[in-house]
């Protein structure tokens, strides 16, 4: 009883060796480095709902500049500021432009210059989320690998005493699921956070496409298409 007593997570640490450390610190690195994007992602998103909710806002100022600066210090991720600003580049080039964007009508070239805009801001909102996929998918399997490797080491040192029984064997056995404890602690939040930022991009880029649609009609027939029911 008294040597059960001394089991634990430090005595596992103890008894460690540098497998096992290193696959305990690459679990850490994951959980920090997740942990560091769910935090910056949600500000990010905060900031994004924000520019989106000032949209309307955007279409009583009284010229395309004036509304570009009112939203500009709101949009703090750059979604929907380079969306008009390129929108208005656009719509203002010089009609005897010698390059090959001069041969194609302006709703030919504002449609591809909204396009780029809008595959920027999806890469932008994008960002991280390969990360956080990887790290739900490989997480559980690296604390697996862990504990395999706990076990087989801790079998090795039992069978070297040459006394096996079930109160040896539970103790180290034990000790080594933790690594899969750890792995799987670090999975779950960044599953959640994948499908919550996944879903939210959905959301955003939805009103981006909506944005982008009211830019071309307003720039191409000179008014914004009227709200449908």
């Amino acid at each position: 009883m008294d040597g059960g007593a001394t089991l634990g997570l430090g005595h596992f640490w103890a008894q460690a060796d540098a497998l096992i450390r290193t696959t305990a610190y690459l679990l850490l690195a994951m959980s920090v480095g997740s942990w560091f994007l769910i935090l910056w992602k949600t500000w990010a998103w905060w900031r994004v709902r924000a520019a989106a909710r000032s949209l309307e806002a955007f279409w009583q100022a009284r010229s395309i500049d004036e509304a570009i600066a009112q939203l500009k210090p709101i949009d703090g991720e750059a979604i929907f500021v380079p969306l008009a600003a390129s929108a208005a580049a656009t719509a203002q080039r010089p009609a005897d432009d010698a390059t090959l964007s001069a041969q194609m009508s302006r709703s030919e070239w504002l449609t591809r210059v909204l396009r780029q805009r809008i595959n920027e801001a999806s890469a932008r909102l994008e960002a991280g989320l390969t990360f956080l996929a990887s790290v739900g998918a490989t997480a559980p399997f690296l604390g697996l690998f862990g504990t395999v490797w706990g076990i087989y080491h801790a079998l090795i040192s039992i069978a070297s005493t040459g006394s096996i029984s079930i109160e040896k064997v539970a103790g180290p056995v034990g000790e080594a699921l933790i690594m899969t404890a750890f792995g799987i602690a670090v999975a779950i939040p960044a599953v959640l956070a994948y499908n919550a930022f996944a879903r939210s991009n959905r959301l955003v880029l939805a009103q981006l496409d909506g944005f982008a649609h009211d830019l071309h009609a307003f720039f191409t027939v000179g008014a914004r298409p009227a709200d449908e029911a």
